[in-house]
Order: structure tokens, then C-alpha cells, then sequence
């Protein structure tokens, strides 16, 4: 069969049914093939049902003269909720991804100058991160409403930040990061430091080794040595590191917010130097149905 014979509408129907990159690769074929792999009709089914209120809430609104160009541009980042988040569409999949910045989250007495300074960065893609002075508390949070997320999607929640050249006591216990979305919740631990062996564990704990910290202290310490733990920061394309908070699988037809945080308060210790970016929401991998069940909670 000729699929040139095909009818516009159907072949435009049929090419809507598949991805992104199915339908730039189909443009490729013939000159009727591309004529059809961009009709808006085809790359309507590519954006999210909501863009026109995602666009509406964008602070430097873009031009576009068709869909699918449309659909280019919000694959790249775009700052939305006056500067606060960062929108994008993840190329291959045309799901929704999302960045809180470090003032969209709520921070620990980071409003005191003592503990936090707030400063632009020329990395950052926010007019502003979070830098920490010095504190023992600390502890990072982030809320998003599921609604917003892509459905039938596997989500990962990531801590992006950065390590001044001063930073210290950041690792010498590990950091608990929780998740948390109607029924489902997630615990783990994790290193604030790309040296995250277990030599580098016996080391720090070592460290700690003061006779004015209490026994809850060298109890944790204990765990440290003994536990297993999560990994710590890897770095990113765009010079950042990221740190993974935890993940889960939203269902799309519940209203429920993803509760993410970060924190360590067990430590009696100092620490500082930690550059806060934001918490970013992006998609995972793809399940099959059975696999998904684990994170079906919302």
C-alpha cells in the first residue's frame, strides 16, 4: 500500500498517535510525508492540553507561527510564575518538566542573614540561589500539585545545587531525603558530595570523633558506617549537580500535592558553602503497566 494515498486527515491522525521524534522522522521520507508531519493538527496532540495557560504564564512570552514550532520552543527552558519556576517539555516524550526555584521552596531560616545570604549567580537560570553561610539545621522543601505533572508518568524529584569552594560539614552525616504523594512515601539517604565511598564515610566519621557531641550523634555515626546509603551528587550538562530526592508515578486523575524534602537535623555540627538552585520535577523512565503498580498510589 502507497501511504501517499492516504488521506491527509488520517495519515495526520495516525502520525499523532506516536512521539515527537516518530513524526520528525517520518518528515523525512518524502515531501508529502513532511507536509503531513507538520500540520498543527498532528502536533496539537504533541502539546499539553493546558499550553495556553502555561503560555499565559510565561514572563518573556515567545512567537510561534505553527505547532509544532511552538512545540520546539517550550522544549527549551522557560521561566514562568514571575521567574519563580521553569517550564519545559522533554523533547522525546512532550512531557512536563518542571524547575521550583531556590525561592519557590521553603528553606530553613533562610531569611536570616546569619544562616543564608540570598545572590544572583551567572549559572543560574533564576535571578537569584541560596547560598548557605553556616547553620547545623538544615532542611529544604518543595510542594508541586500532581495536576500540574504530565499523567501516567513516572517522576523523579532532584535537588540541584552547587558546592562553594568553602563548603564544609555538609557530608559528615548523611542528608534524609523523603517524597511523599497521597498514600505513597519514599525514605532514603544521601551524601551532600561527590565522594561518597565507604572509606570517605569511616574518614568523616573519624572526624566527628568530639567528646561534646551528644550520644545521639555517635549513634547516627554508627549508622553511617553500618547503613547503606544513598549515592551523592553527580553532575549535570549544565554545571550544576543534582542529588535525587525520590520519584513516583502519577496517575493524572488525582489532585494531590508531591511533598519533597531534604534535610539534616541529626548533626550537632556546623555546616555551609551549599548553593541552592531549585528542586527539579522531570520525568523517568517509561513503565510497563505491571511495573508502574509499585509507585500506583495517587
Amino acid at each position: 500500500m502507497n501511504l501517499d494515498y492516504l488521506p491527509e486527515d488520517c495519515f495526520a491522525h495516525i502520525l499523532s498517535l506516536t512521539s515527537p521524534g516518530d513524526a520528525c522522522r517520518c518528515s523525512l521520507v518524502s515531501w508529502s510525508f513532511r507536509t503531513m508531519a507538520d500540520l498543527d493538527s498532528v502536533w496539537d496532540k504533541f502539546l499539553p492540553s493546558d499550553h495556553a495557560e502555561i503560555l499565559s504564564r510565561l514572563v518573556c512570552p515567545i512567537t510561534y507561527s505553527s505547532n509544532k514550532e511552538l512545540f520546539i520552543r517550550l522544549c527549551s527552558p522557560n521561566l514562568i510564575d514571575g521567574g519563580k519556576k521553569m517550564f519545559s517539555l522533554e523533547k522525546s516524550t512532550s512531557k512536563k518538566c518542571y524547575m521550583l526555584s531556590a525561592r519557590d521552596v521553603s528553606i530553613t531560616w533562610a531569611c536570616n542573614p546569619l544562616y543564608w545570604t540570598w545572590r544572583p549567580l551567572v549559572e543560574s537560570r533564576f535571578a537569584g540561589v541560596a547560598e548557605l553561610i553556616t547553620i547545623w539545621w538544615l532542611e529544604i522543601c518543595g510542594t508541586m500539585n500532581t495536576q500540574m505533572l504530565s499523567p501516567k508518568t513516572v517522576y523523579g524529584a532532584y535537588l540541584i545545587a552547587k558546592l562553594a569552594d568553602r563548603a564544609y560539614g555538609l557530608d559528615s552525616l548523611p542528608s534524609e531525603v523523603s517524597l511523599e504523594v497521597g498514600n505513597f512515601k519514599s525514605q532514603g539517604t544521601v551524601y551532600l558530595s561527590t565522594r561518597h565511598d565507604q572509606s570517605r564515610k569511616q574518614a568523616a566519621a573519624a572526624d566527628l570523633e568530639h567528646e561534646h557531641f551528644s550520644k545521639r550523634i555517635r549513634t547516627s555515626r554508627q549508622r553511617v558506617l553500618e547503613g547503606d546509603h544513598g549515592g551523592g551528587l553527580s553532575e549535570r550538562k549544565d554545571g550544576w549537580m543534582e542529588v535525587e530526592i525520590g520519584s513516583f508515578y502519577n496517575e493524572g486523575c488525582a489532585n494531590n500535592d508531591v511533598k519533597m524534602s531534604l534535610k539534616e537535623v541529626k548533626g550537632a555540627h556546623l555546616k555551609g558553602g551549599l548553593i541552592v538552585e531549585g528542586i527539579e520535577i522531570r520525568p523517568k523512565i517509561e513503565l510497563s503497566d505491571s511495573t508502574a503498580l509499585k509507585y500506583r498510589t495517587i
